[in-house]
């Protein structure tokens, strides 16, 4: 297939790309930076776009038969009203641009990013797909996001959304900014720890990716998540574990807050996620629990 991935020179569409290509597809990939780092690799080229605003790069979308949307702002930053812009802009803005780019009657799939934030603080309530959408910043944005991905059925695409939870990778996302302080002996849970946290092995959502580009028969929302959710500190002493560091300093609730405000609230938020439909449709897991998901990050 001829993919085209927004988003591709960010974490996780630097590493779909050579993945992709190594299935034998050919890739076509958008983003802001001027060059990509992969660029001389066969069977890829790379568009410098912004894709939040209409242009020359909406005329490749004609000749693809896939797209996998990944753009958007990273969140992970304090947050105030221009930060927040950012981030819902990048991702509506995408999409909403990707649809309008599309041939009516154009047979293509869209597999779009969306995040586990789409259930918002639940508390100890099993989340699984058919939940309805949560309250709060991340919640609106990825029901939003996802609104307009759907529009592109009424083009004759086939739509799925993939609800990332938090990526675990060495190379990128949030598992490196936890390390430092581990590493320190400082490590530990964030509030009480005793909040749900989701999580997926890159290696997982990868292979999860090309599941549902390969299987034409799904469509809607997918958790990308690892079948064992735990409490945060369940992962904090599992990294400790792991790395032969204690895990005993909570940080707590008021910390976070007074330094990351809105972002600090929300991270301390319980979303009890299960991949129950990607399970249902015959996906297996490379790394279904944390020790065996840190334990290959981590140990030589």
């Amino acid at each position: 297939m001829k993919v085209f991935i927004t988003g591709g020179s960010g974490f996780v569409g630097s590493h779909l790309i050579p993945f992709f290509l190594s299935k034998g597809h050919q890739i076509l990939a958008s983003g802001t930076s001027p060059h990509h780092p992969l660029q001389a690799m066969q069977g890829f080229t790379y568009i410098s776009a912004d894709t939040t605003k209409p242009g020359d790069w909406q005329q490749e979308l004609k000749t693809v038969d896939a797209i996998i949307n990944l753009a958007g702002r990273n969140i992970f930053q304090p947050w105030n009203e221009e930060r927040k812009k950012s981030i819902y802009d990048s991702r509506i803005l995408t999409t909403r641009n990707l649809v309008d780019g599309l041939t009516p009657g154009q047979e293509v799939t869209l597999l779009n990013t969306s995040a586990v934030g789409y259930y918002g603080d639940r508390g100890e309530e099993e989340l699984t797909e058919g939940k309805p959408p949560g309250e709060g910043f991340m919640a609106r944005i990825c029901r939003d996001w996802e609104t307009e991905a759907q529009k592109a059925e009424d083009k004759g695409a086939r739509v799925a959304f993939m609800r990332f939870a938090v990526v675990l990778s060495l190379e990128g996302g949030a598992l490196p900014k936890m390390l430092t302080p581990f590493k320190l002996g400082l490590g530990g849970p964030l509030g009480s720890g005793r909040q749900w946290f989701p999580w997926i092995h890159l290696q997982d959502l990868m292979e999860a990716a090309l599941f549902l580009l390969e299987n034409q028969e799904l469509t809607g929302p997918f958790n990308f998540c690892a079948p064992q959710t735990v409490r945060h500190k369940e992962f904090a002493r599992t990294l400790g574990r792991v790395l032969g560091r204690p895990a005993l300093l909570n940080v707590p609730p008021f910390a976070l807050r007074l330094v990351l405000g809105e972002l600090g609230r929300a991270l301390l938020g319980s979303q009890r996620v299960l991949p129950e439909r990607l399970q249902q449709s015959g996906f297996t897991f490379l790394y279904p629990d944390l020790d065996s998901a840190l334990s290959n990050l981590l140990k030589p």
